[in-house]
């Protein structure tokens, strides 16, 4: 095996820039692979990453649609939620950790001559619990500022960012549509959300300051919220949560049997997954694309050995004549057109790791290169060596030595 390796090296040296354009191939295909399968783990490490900021164990409760005559209203038209049902759903399901009632406003951020649009949520202290939300500094909302509908807030990060920069916000004044509010927290950053949202973009008020100063109320309904933001404990099914808050919602909101619903519950998590799967498939896919240039590699290994077989007949039926056989050629054979590919492999390998360091640097797209995906990179090349260089090397095995000393 040894002396098959030398006699392989030998021979690719003697040919330095055929070699080098016959491992091109190997080398584009591999470097493709190892970027393609970077740029994919990458994506589903960041959409995990922005699952497990948005928290665990979520269920979304929103305003379903509404009929006009015979026109239906998009989604979160009929806004039939109410403060009530986020109690009811946390006294009457089962499994239940926190109900958190939420309006959505957007709002105008002032401080001093800095301003900002941004986004403003009226929410509870179980708002915090169920996001999994702490306070990098200050503190947290409390039930008092909720009861006595305080003037005050939690800023995101990048609302902090846009309206004071560096400085320290706790104990500031900032004016949301020229309402002053005392800062009494920033939030931890969490990034963007799967959807692509910033979820640092947003200042959290309580929610009765929220009802009062910015969204009003409804004779028809004077609890109206936007959302519930559900958190069930570890180990409580998720299904069976969700049947459960469908079948009380539909007890409160009295719907008939056949009728539609006026909400929206979804599983968070389900939704991220569904996310995450697509990024699978679509690196899947683009991994088989890149697979392509490592087939069309091989087929220049292919074209290469013939051509090296050919011009080294004479040789081969010389080996035969003084006593090889035919096993020892084809392993010839072989291990040159592995070696071909692996080498190939490895110079891919390293090239399409600068390449997706590249990427995630100039595009700032996070790139995983594992190893599992380097070795499955290099074992392809190899396979693609071995399957492509067998028909050449059992070609040169099977030749008659008296008919190949008799080549030109």
């Amino acid at each position: 095996m040894s002396n098959n390796v030398k006699f392989a090296l030998r021979s690719l040296r003697a040919h330095r820039l055929r070699t080098s354009l016959t491992m091109l191939g190997i080398i584009i295909g591999v470097a493709a692979v190892v970027v393609m399968i970077a740029v994919g783990n990458g994506a589903r490490e960041r959409i995990v990453e922005q699952i497990r900021s948005f928290g665990s164990n979520l269920i979304s409760i929103n305003p379903g649609t509404s009929v006009m005559g015979s026109v239906r209203i998009g989604s979160g038209s009929a806004p039939r939620l109410s403060e009530d049902d986020a109690v009811a759903i946390k006294a009457e399901v089962s499994g239940i950790l926190v109900a958190s009632p939420l309006l959505y406003a957007r709002s105008q951020f002032t401080v001093g001559a800095s301003n900002w649009s941004g986004h403003l949520r009226g929410v509870t202290p179980a708002y915090l619990t169920a996001r999994e939300w702490g306070v990098t500094a200050g503190r947290e909302l409390i039930l008092e500022d909720e009861s006595r509908a305080a003037r005050v807030a939690l800023l995101g990060a990048t609302m902090r960012d846009k309206l004071f920069g560096k400085a320290d916000p706790v104990g500031a004044t900032v004016r949301i549509r020229d309402v002053p509010f005392t800062v009494i927290g920033v939030l931890e950053r969490k990034g963007q959300s799967v959807w692509g949202d910033d979820q640092d973009d947003v200042a959290l008020v309580p929610l009765k300051t929220a009802r009062r100063q910015f969204v009003g109320t409804s004779r028809a309904n004077p609890g109206m919220v936007h959302n519930i933001t559900v958190k069930f404990a570890d180990g409580v099914s998720a299904e069976e949560t969700i049947a459960e808050i469908h079948d009380l919602l539909r007890q409160r909101h009295r719907l008939q049997l056949g009728r539609e619903e006026s909400f929206l519950v979804s599983d968070l998590a389900e939704a991220a997954d569904v996310e995450e799967s697509a990024t699978r498939v679509v690196s899947m896919l683009l991994s088989a694309v890149a697979s392509v240039s490592l087939i069309v590699g091989g087929i220049g290994i292919m074209n290469i050995m013939l051509v090296t077989v050919t011009e080294r007949t004479r040789e081969i039926g010389l080996r035969l004549a003084v006593g090889a056989r035919q096993r020892n050629i084809l392993a010839q054979f072989l291990v040159e057109a592995m070696t071909l590919a692996l080498f190939g492999g490895i110079l891919g390998v390293f090239f399409g790791t600068l390449a997706a360091a590249a990427i995630g640097m100039f595009a700032r797209w996070p790139v995983v290169i594992g190893l599992s995906s380097v070795l499955l990179a290099v074992g392809f090349s190899a396979c693609v060596g071995i399957f492509f260089g067998y028909y050449p090397a059992r070609k040169a095995a099977r030749l008659q030595p008296i008919e190949a000393l008799r080549a030109e």
